[in-house]
């Protein structure tokens, strides 16, 4: 008897490619659900679409309406490049909101070959999709370019881009509006942060230092690139609790007695306080940073009494950057320290005021710290 081995083949194929499509959509669901940056969102994008319909590279495209253009990226061998918003087949896409399937863009004249020509490559077949938002307005395009192992892509091709430009559009909006929240919730903490530093007469650019001296640090300390951002956006409130400080002793020239300096020790729990009710990352991060960056990794310091790791790490790279910011800066009660006095300072202090692997990471990149310094100097 002759087994009917063909359509069975043909259909455990078929199956098995939806099996495979779903499994790399779910993948990318799953990324870009746990990104925070632009950049990374949309090359995840660009990847998703390459493979979905197997081509040799995809761009994520956005319409920016203030500058009349559309931009992008993400894509793979290209830079972040704009064009006209009525240019090229994705303008056209993302103008008319239509579906463009070109086999040949070189034959048709309303191709673009600005990114040919800037970049050295040579396209082919071309298959843009619009993204649209919730309310269906065009907020981007998918371009899809070259079609791997045929001339142009089919109507399968288009099905899958559309599926993904319908997730892409919901994915960028709810992203573009936490990153709004994100950008809000940032310069309400810098502009408190510098509310605070004003009442003991500090400029503003002491928090953007200590922001910038808190990011750097943990980099080098190993710290996740998106906690390290998190830790420069919560710094600037490490001080926040100064506010609930009597003016008598915030701004006092001289040295405060042993009464006035356990009234100034408070603002570390007023600080905390603002913030620890708060379910927000980064305003927890804030919380953690205005209780903690006043102790001492001996366990002298202030208001827990904690010691070694028991110092949140945030709160000891923000101990350092908070110190060396203060020490070479003018205050009320002293002068700045020349850098050579700032140095041996740490250098002494190193396993006893502050956790001593940060402080060879300090003092082992000072040109680093030096340079965010001079480049935040305050202005007479």
């Amino acid at each position: 008897m002759n087994k009917q081995i063909g359509p069975i083949s043909l259909a455990e194929s078929r199956f098995s490619q939806s099996d495979v499509l779903l499994s790399t959509i779910f993948e990318y669901m799953g990324k870009m659900s746990m990104e925070t940056d632009m950049h990374k969102m949309l090359l995840l994008l660009a990847d998703l679409g390459t493979k979905l319909v197997n081509a040799d590279r995809c761009t994520v495209w956005l319409h920016d309406k203030v500058h009349n253009n559309v931009w992008t990226v993400a894509g793979h061998g290209v830079e972040r490049i704009a064009i006209p918003e009525d240019e090229g087949f994705v303008g056209l896409s993302i103008g008319t909101g239509q579906v463009l399937n070109v086999e040949d863009a070189y034959s048709d004249n309303r191709f673009n070959k600005a990114v040919d020509l800037e970049t050295g490559y040579r396209t082919r077949s071309i298959l843009c999709i619009p993204i649209l938002n919730q309310e269906g307005l065009v907020i981007g395009a998918f371009q899809a370019i070259n079609k791997q192992g045929a001339a142009r892509f089919g109507s399968d091709d288009e099905t899958l881009l559309t599926f993904a430009s319908t997730y892409a559009g919901k994915s960028l909006e709810s992203f573009i509006l936490q990153m709004e929240l994100i950008e809000t919730q940032k310069e309400i903490i810098e502009t408190l942060g510098e509310i605070g530093e004003s009442r003991s007469q500090e400029t503003g650019n002491h928090v953007k230092r200590v922001a910038r001296y808190s990011y750097t640090l943990a980099i080098l300390a190993g710290l996740p690139r998106a906690e390290a951002q998190l830790l420069k956006f919560a710094s600037p409130m490490h001080d926040i609790g100064k506010v609930a400080i009597p003016d008598s002793i915030l701004l006092k020239p001289g040295k405060l007695t042993d009464e006035e300096f356990e009234i100034m020790k408070k603002h570390a729990d007023y600080g905390y306080d603002v913030f620890r009710k708060s379910e927000r990352q980064l305003l927890k991060t804030a919380a953690i940073i205005a209780r903690q960056h006043h102790e001492r990794w001996d366990g002298a310091g202030y208001p827990l009494g904690l010691k070694k790791e028991q110092i949140h790490i945030y709160g000891r790279i923000t101990a350092i950057a908070d110190v060396f910011d203060a020490l070479g800066s003018d205050r009320v009660y002293k002068k700045a320290w020349p850098l050579e006095k700032i140095t041996a300072y740490f250098a002494e202090q190193r396993d006893r005021q502050f956790d001593g692997r940060l402080v060879d990471l300090f003092l082992g990149n000072l040109p680093q710290f030096i340079e965010i310094r001079d480049s935040f100097a305050d202005r007479m």
